[in-house]
């Protein structure tokens, strides 16, 4: 019966469980807490990790378009076009400015602009009643003194012999020698002044210093002629054969201009009509506020062809003048200091130059100073750009053929 126990067994009163099957249980219900652990870590790793790297992959691409594209060409190294021409300036051979060294007023002039005139051929004459009188008093003041000087010398040359004689005293002869030295110097000084009246008188007739053409006449009968007066200015008197011709070479072309040199001489206004003249001389100096060697051209012009103060322009054979370096005109800078090229070094950082440009030739201008051929210089730069500023140089693309004439 239920409750009642038998010699030597257990009695039960209900239905017991095995221990293996227990700890069995308890097993399985840790290995389900692990797998469900698990799962939940890697549900959290699926969903977090895409995340991170979407993340990290914006920030990346974030930094990556924050560097800005640029496109770098390297300056090009060749002989200029058609050679180099420098602005030129035509003078005369020589030329002055004529003024009156005498007051009067103008009795007549001979000549007028464009007149053909000598040495010495007379352009006009002054008239001059004050300078007139003054001479005719110095001419009696020196006749006179040179009276007293000779009857100063015969009443020396008489009292001397009375001296010696002893009828005079030392004192009196001594006297007599001083009167005579006195009345010698009158003499001189008013002789002086009669020559340099004189020659005052012979600049009434207005001359040409040299063999030349009046280009300027600023004067008429009656006018008030002042002396020495640097704004009243008579006539201009210019020698037109020979020219000189002056234009200012680059520092870097220096080298390419020798004396005796043929250089050719363009004048625009004659429908580029070209003239040979030759290298004279140099100034022999690089001007500090330009980089320039001011050169010196002679040129024949027998026929006057060729006016002085026209326009000109001076062409260096491009075989003289060797290789020069250029670069596209939108890669420079234009700012307060100076012109300015963005240069991207090997680390990608920008730095800016300050160059010099020499001449434009439209679509590249030539850089005298600044870079070198192996520079990589950027192109369409910003306005914004600074040294120091990182990029990213983009693949330059390949040239594009140039489109073919459509056949009719």
């Amino acid at each position: 019966m239920n409750g009642t126990t038998i010699t030597g067994l257990p009695l039960s009163t209900g239905p017991k469980h095995a221990p293996g099957k227990s700890l069995l249980g308890k097993g399985r219900a840790r290995w389900l807490f692990i797998a469900g652990l698990g799962l939940l870590v890697l549900a959290l790793l699926a969903g977090v990790l895409p995340r991170l790297s979407q993340r990290k992959t914006a920030t990346a691409d974030t930094k990556q378009l924050a560097v800005p594209n640029v496109t770098v060409v390297s300056a090009s190294v060749s002989a200029p076009p058609d050679g180099l021409m420098l602005p030129a300036e035509v003078k005369p051979w020589q030329e002055a400015s004529i003024f009156s060294r005498v007051n009067g007023y103008l009795k007549s002039w001979a000549v007028d602009i464009g007149a053909h005139v000598d040495p010495d051929q007379a352009l006009a004459e002054i008239d001059t009643p004050d300078l007139d009188h003054q001479l005719e008093q110095a001419r009696s003041q020196a006749a006179l003194a040179q009276k007293s000087l000779e009857q100063a010398k015969s009443t020396n040359i008489k009292w001397q012999q009375l001296f010696k004689q002893g009828v005079v005293s030392e004192l009196d002869s001594e006297n007599m020698a001083t009167s005579e030295a006195t009345n010698q110097a009158n003499a001189d000084a008013f002789a002086a002044n009669l020559r340099v009246l004189e020659q005052q008188v012979a600049f009434k007739r207005v001359t040409a210093p040299f063999a030349g053409t009046i280009t300027v006449r600023n004067t008429n009968v009656g006018d008030l002629i002042v002396a020495n007066n640097t704004s009243m200015e008579m006539f201009h008197v210019q020698q037109n054969n020979p020219l000189r011709i002056y234009f200012r070479v680059p520092q870097a072309n220096v080298t390419d201009i020798r004396v005796n040199q043929s250089i050719e001489v363009v004048l625009p206004d004659q429908g580029g009509k070209t003239f040979q003249a030759k290298v004279a001389t140099t100034s022999e100096s690089i001007a500090a506020n330009s980089r320039t060697l001011l050169v010196e051209l002679h040129l024949d012009n027998p026929n006057n062809q060729i006016q002085p103060g026209s326009y000109a322009q001076a062409r260096l054979p491009a075989g003289a003048l060797g290789q020069i370096v250029t670069l596209p005109n939108n890669a420079f800078l234009f700012r307060a200091q100076g012109m300015q090229v963005g240069v991207v070094k090997p680390d990608n950082s920008v730095e800016l130059r300050d160059i010099k440009i020499g001449r434009d030739f439209g679509t590249n201008i030539q850089v005298v100073d600044g870079i070198t051929p192996a520079d990589k210089v950027i192109l369409n730069p910003a306005d914004s750009m600074v040294t120091g500023d990182v990029v990213h140089v983009a693949a330059t693309p390949a040239p594009s053929a140039a489109p073919e004439v459509a056949k009719k």
